[in-house]
């Protein structure tokens, strides 16, 4: 038998509601940091990959929007890619917070994802911070909503259960050749990773309010004779308050925002970055269609 029949690939797509872990889970999975990560809900806007090597198995990770009642062009669009890349997976990982339990957002998930004839496992995320006894309970409400093939109890946060969770993954793929190279992590190109680290930062620093009103893209990504790269980014918000908000006194809020987001760049892409931020005021910006495929959405707005 070659070593080409030996291997195994497919798509394994997380779905859930917002702030369920799905980008926390994909992070730790992969051992990278792959996609961004907050203590706020929907903060992941597109679909971003995760490419895992398990034994003789490649693990492709769809990591997908939050899913929630959209209101904005924006919300739509992230909603439908949701969906999507749940529907063009091989098996759907349902993410739940266990912390949170059966709420309606979960219950309409899981009336979705049961007319789906895709596989689904049920993944119970959060468990550290529950009593042990509730997991038990919320599995079994979960699985007479929809029909699941297997039951994990993981926390992301600290690694519990996710290596049997990979095991498990890896040998029911199916059979085929890898689709990427076995060192690629992810098919994120550096000028969107560069705009999503920034956004993050902006979760992290701002006010409630201003990260859901803003988007990030980078307008310019070249290299350097040094070796470095110039990074030149480009920060859209709704309002002149926010504005003022993200820019803060005297420039110190959008310098901590550059300096922080420099220096993970770093780490990731193994080289000095010379990052340059803008910030402009463009209302209507989440109903623009040039906003939308910057993100990767405008086919499902």
């Amino acid at each position: 038998m070659s070593e080409q029949t030996k291997t195994s690939c497919g798509f394994v797509a997380l779905v859930g509601a917002p702030n369920a872990g799905k980008s926390t889970l994909l992070n730790r999975m992969a051992g990278a940091k792959l996609s961004i990560v907050s203590p706020k809900a929907q903060t992941t806007r597109f679909r971003t990959l995760g490419i895992v090597m398990r034994g003789q198995s490649q693990i492709i990770f769809v990591d997908l929007p939050g899913i929630f009642k959209p209101r904005r062009r924006l919300d739509r669009a992230m909603v439908n890619a949701a969906w999507n890349g749940a529907q063009d997976a091989d098996l759907t990982l349902f993410l739940v917070d266990a912390r949170k339990g059966l709420k309606d957002d979960v219950r309409e998930i899981a009336g979705k994802l049961k007319k789906s004839e895709r596989p689904v496992w049920l993944v119970l995320n959060k468990t550290d911070l529950v009593p042990p006894e509730t997991l038990l309970p919320l599995a079994r409400d979960l699985s007479e909503l929809l029909s699941v093939q297997q039951v994990f109890m993981v926390s992301a946060q600290t690694g519990a259960g996710v290596e049997d969770l990979l095991d498990r993954l890896s040998v029911s793929l199916p059979s085929g050749p890898y689709l990427y190279p076995e060192d690629d992590l992810t098919d994120l190109p550096d000028r969107l990773l560069a705009a999503e680290i920034v956004r993050e930062q902006i979760f992290f620093q701002t006010q409630e309010e201003v990260p859901y009103q803003t988007t990030v893209e980078t307008e310019s990504y070249k290299d350097r004779p040094d070796g470095s790269v110039r990074i030149d980014v480009t920060v859209y918000v709704s309002r002149p308050g926010h504005k003022a908000i993200l820019i803060g006194e005297k420039g110190r809020r959008i310098r901590e925002i550059g300096m922080r987001a420099r220096q993970q760049l770093e780490s990731l892409l193994g080289h000095p970055c010379h990052l340059f931020l803008n910030v402009k005021e463009r209302a209507g910006w989440d109903e623009e269609t040039a906003r939308l495929k910057a993100l990767g959405l405008s086919d499902f707005a």
